[in-house]
């Protein structure tokens, strides 16, 4: 693989124009348009808490039928990358090595906000994704960081260790590159759908493993420096899945079933008007433009990849015709078309 030559499409839009919002919106983000920082979150926290409907955390593994499955029909693990799992599943004791079981992981940790099974947030699929239960246990509450991993699954997937990112030395969890954009955006959702359960959360299990690691106490901006910094980067360097079908297609499911929508998936780089460069440009919800973000083609000419994943998380041998996700050793995600 070292001298492969193919070019790598790697498309972020930079200027985005709707009639009406993005992904069939309509007019859903329109209490949110002209507004700009905090400002924005807290609209937007308006906007995704109306008609938010609570569920039941039993129901949780039907609803993963909707929502988290391969094109092959098996589960969709973000954990693991050796696992194919059967979707009729409902748990088990025991998971004794990576590959023998799956479970429901609060990818934010529920001790995070005390653990009641009836709340809200303890059931919200935005943040509850079906991962390998060994590894799962592996992460425990965590931080998610940058690791070189004194504990990883089989492939080097995900990894536990000390922390290498800049602000913090204890231990972390790492999931793969492919998907740090993913979990980047789903704690986006949680600090903004939750932000005023933030100071209460923090002032109640800031002694809990993860929590003063990642939030900072306050309704903005939610999230401590380091694990904000991080993050964005992880947005940025691997932004909205599409045309990879995981992300959209998720969001607009998860819409169906509890009736709220993760506007950091509807408008990739979203973040930036938050918390980045562009806190200090209005938001606008149909004619949303993100000018400024830097063209993400890439030429991998002289980049060896390490590992080739399918658009649904497969790990493969070799580039596949069709769309390809590439990881190279430089930690570069690259979307790769073979045609």
């Amino acid at each position: 693989m070292k001298n492969f030559v193919i070019s790598a499409i790697l498309m972020l839009v930079c200027s985005t124009s709707f009639a009406q919002g993005p992904n069939d919106s309509g007019t859903y983000y329109q209490a949110a348009d002209g507004k700009k920082g905090a400002e924005l979150k807290t609209a937007l926290c308006g906007i995704i808490t109306e008609n938010h409907k609570s569920l039941s955390y039993d129901d949780l593994w039907g609803y993963f039928e909707i929502t988290d499955l391969r094109t092959d029909g098996k589960i969709w693990d973000v954990y693991s990358d050796i696992t194919n799992y059967d979707v009729v599943y409902k748990g088990q004791s025991s998971y004794p090595n990576e590959g023998s079981g799956y479970n429901k992981e609060h990818s934010f940790p529920n001790s995070w906000f005390g653990g009641v099974k009836n709340s809200i947030m303890y059931s919200d699929l935005f943040h509850l994704y079906p991962t390998d239960a060994y590894i799962n246990n592996m992460r425990s509450n965590y931080a998610f960081g940058e690791t070189q991993g004194s504990k990883k699954s089989q492939t080097g997937f995900s990894k536990l260790g000390s922390c290498t990112y800049p602000g913090y030395t204890g231990t972390v969890f790492e999931p793969n590159d492919i998907y740090k954009g993913d979990f980047a955006r789903t704690y986006f959702y949680m600090v903004t759908r939750y932000e005023n359960e933030i100071p209460e959360w923090y002032n109640n299990y800031k002694s809990k493993e993860g929590v003063s690691q990642t939030l900072d106490g306050n309704k903005y901006p939610g999230l401590s420096t380091w694990q904000l910094n991080m993050l964005m980067e992880w947005s940025k360097n691997d932004p909205v899945d599409n045309p990879v079908v995981k992300e959209t297609p998720r969001n607009k499911a998860v819409y169906g079933i509890q009736k709220n929508r993760n506007p950091f998936i509807d408008y990739p780089g979203l973040e930036r008007f938050i918390w980045g460069d562009l806190k200090d440009m209005a938001f606008s919800y149909d004619h949303y433009t993100t000018t400024g973000i830097e063209d993400l083609i890439e030429d991998v000419k002289n980049d060896e990849p390490e590992a080739i994943y399918s658009p649904d998380g497969r790990r493969l041998q070799r580039l596949q015709r069709g769309l390809n996700i590439v990881r190279t050793k430089s930690r570069r995600t690259i979307k790769v078309l073979v045609k």
